[in-house]
């Protein structure tokens, strides 16, 4: 980290941004919601957003990523249902190879905790095509999710454009009884906060709860510090870091790092652990917690334990620990994913693999696969209990659904008992899960993490024929005149836009193809509309577009037509992924015109660009007459982006010159 002059004391956020801006600030840190850029050490892909940032990428000209370190990851769709996939993850390859990024083979594990693992460094900025990889501020990295044209951006060198955060300090205090995990943790953050009370905010942890927490359980809140829309979530580099960092063998990458003395915060909270009860988050939003206990008692179909958020060693230990001499209910289908290759192979050394077998579960890659509805889809109507992030309506693949959130514990006792229990239930003493810890010393095998060659420039990109450019949008044209493609209402993800299996991430490398599907599960009718009307315009509620990184979310609309997006809010990334491809984000000025505005009303915006300058704007509806206030939160930088048509022209304008 470099370091910085500042009159007062600083957090660790602070302290972090601070040694990653790209221009002083003369001893005074940015106030919140000031643009700010931030240089970037390391990036992050995975296969179903990487094939977009590395087209882009490709696009600037350069020999070779200009980041202290890139890794690509072949991790979330390994179910090969045609030849796109497999053709994906050769081009992915050749890319990496070509210039400059390290890649982690398909069955190395999970993108962001194999990133932790093996190339954290506490007090580096990394920012990654996914938006969980804050997962990596469990070790005082500064971890941000992003959309593809961001990174492709970073790697060429340049900084991270975002918004200065509030910082606010979530002091845990107490012990967790047996039977409750760090997911109950950030369960009750998101049941106190909702999955919009984090946006625009850092969440430093601190306090005894916080230092006794391992490392992974520090992933798992702040991996899912992106149900709550934050910008990211830290933890201090402490003793328990440095453990971490000497059982990976690689104490010499571990750096101390805490709050100073003194320092303050936007904003304070506090959570008593030892008053914690298992929690559960229900259909179908991350923020509908209950207490376990009060669910109602349903059949349950399905039980996932896995994905990046709760498939460590200790994870997957204490599932086995319930499981253990017992069945699984036979209406209920077990599926476990093991986060990485390296605590599978622990896990199986120890014999607790063949455990979860006797119990009747059944093993599947070490990949994100069911999390994003990549494979192991719910039955119809079905209830799947899972230990994964996101529980929107289709995110298991299955429209109707209905998606539980818990801690392994509870998954693995919901798969004996057959309906969704407290953990205490089926396993009669819970203290012997208080004593299962990670492993002094993990098993290294860094075989599946090809490092590329010290000069590429002479090597060949091989790509297949479902990998087609990437579109780029025209400039705003002074007068938009559009009618309204859909009237979306609240909370609208970026699952529901751009769905996510094995078939449709399949096409993600194909804008044209993937542009057929978009909103299908929403409104079928979207698409055919859109391209009816040529040029349009979406109208939505708050929280608009919250969830996954992906831009297709943004780049489908776009290729479409749609050149606005209206909204009572806008989420962090997706409207940053808007702008980045043109596409205006603007937000009522007065709610209650989304409810005067219905689909297929014709709105103009009258001399767009001068508008746009200002910051505020008045569109007009042709059908209704009536004027409607509205503004925006753009700085002048992405102004400038949103009138060229997107951000592609400007980065390469920029490296360029540089």
């Amino acid at each position: 980290m470099k370091e910085g002059v500042y009159a007062m004391p600083l957090n660790l956020s602070q302290k972090l941004i601070a040694a990653h801006l790209s221009e002083g600030a003369g001893g005074q840190l940015p106030q919140p919601g000031a643009e700010i850029y931030l240089t970037i050490d390391q990036t992050l892909t995975h296969d179903i957003t990487a094939v977009m940032a590395y087209l882009a990428f490709e696009t600037l000209g350069l020999e070779r990523v200009r980041t202290e370190c890139s890794v690509s990851y072949l991790d979330h769709n390994l179910l090969y249902v045609d030849s796109k996939t497999p053709d994906d993850h050769i081009y992915l390859q050749s890319i990496a190879q070509k210039y400059g990024i390290y890649l982690s083979r398909p069955g190395n594990g999970i993108c962001h905790a194999v990133h932790t693992a093996r190339f954290a460094i506490p007090g580096k900025s990394v920012l990654g095509t996914d938006s969980h990889t804050t997962h990596g501020g469990a070790v005082a990295m500064l971890a941000i999710g992003a959309g593809g044209m961001d990174v492709a951006t970073v790697m060429a060198g340049l900084p991270y454009r975002t918004k200065m955060p509030e910082i606010i300090k979530v002091e845990l205090k107490g012990t967790l009884r047996p039977g409750t995990s760090a997911k109950d943790i950030v369960l009750e953050m998101l049941r106190r906060l909702t999955v919009k009370g984090g946006v625009g905010k850092i969440f430093e942890y601190t306090g005894p709860g916080a230092a006794a927490l391992e490392v992974p359980e520090r992933c798992t809140i702040a991996n899912m510090g992106a149900e709550l829309g934050a910008t990211t979530s830290i933890f201090a580099a402490d003793e328990m870091v440095r453990r971490f960092f000497a059982a990976q063998g690689r104490e010499s990458d571990f750096v101390p790092l805490a709050p100073d003395a003194g320092c303050v915060y936007d904003d304070e909270m506090e959570i008593d652990l030892s008053g914690l009860e298992p929690l559960a988050a229900c259909p179908d939003m991350p923020d509908h917690v209950m207490q376990v206990r009060d669910v109602p008692r349903r059949p349950v179909q399905q039980v996932y334990i896995g994905s990046c958020t709760n498939a460590s060693y200790a994870d997957i230990k204490k599932a086995a620990l319930v499981l253990k001499g017992r069945s699984v209910h036979p209406d209920v289908s077990l599926t476990v994913s093991v986060s990485t290759r390296q605590i599978f192979r622990q896990l199986l050394d120890e014999g607790v693999i063949a455990d979860l077998v006797d119990s009747g579960a059944r093993i599947t890659e070490c990949a994100c696969g069911p999390c994003c509805g990549i494979g192991q889809a719910p039955p119809t109507g079905g209830i799947s209990v899972r230990t994964s992030n996101r529980n929107f309506k289709g995110r298991g693949g299955t429209a109707d659904a209905q998606l539980y959130l818990v801690s392994p514990e509870v998954a693995a006792a919901t798969a004996v008992a057959g309906t969704l229990v407290h953990p205490g239930e089926v396993l009669e003493d819970l203290t012997g899960l208080t004593e299962i810890r990670e492993p002094a010393t993990y098993h290294v095998d860094d075989s599946m993490i090809l490092p590329p060659p010290a000069d590429g420039t002479a090597l060949e990109i091989r790509r297949g024929p479902n990998i087609q450019p990437l579109p780029v949008n025209t400039p705003l044209p002074g007068r938009v005149e559009a009618q309204v493609s859909l009237k979306a209402g609240d909370h609208i993800s970026t699952d529901d836009i751009t769905p996510a299996n094995a078939q449709f991430s399949s096409m993600r490398s194909n804008i044209p193809l993937i542009a057929e599907y978009a909103y299908s599960r929403y409104d079928p009718d979207f698409v055919a509309r859109a391209k009816a009307m040529g040029v349009s315009i979406i109208v939505g509620g708050e929280n608009y577009g919250q969830g996954s990184s992906r831009e297709h979310a943004a780049i489908t609309p776009m290729f479409l037509g749609v050149r606005m997006v209206l909204a009572k809010s806008f989420a962090r990334i997706h409207r940053n992924n808007l702008i980045n491809h043109g596409v205006l984000p603007v937000m009522f000025e007065n709610l209650q015109d989304y409810d005067a505005i219905a689909q297929g009303h014709r709105l103009v915006l009258e001399d767009a660009p001068a508008q746009v300058r200002s910051g505020r704007l008045e569109l007009r509806n042709l059908d209704t007459g009536a004027a409607i206030a509205a503004r925006h939160d753009l700085t002048a930088d992405e102004q400038g982006i949103v009138l060229a048509g997107g951000q592609l022209a400007h980065i390469k304008a920029q490296t360029q010159q540089g």
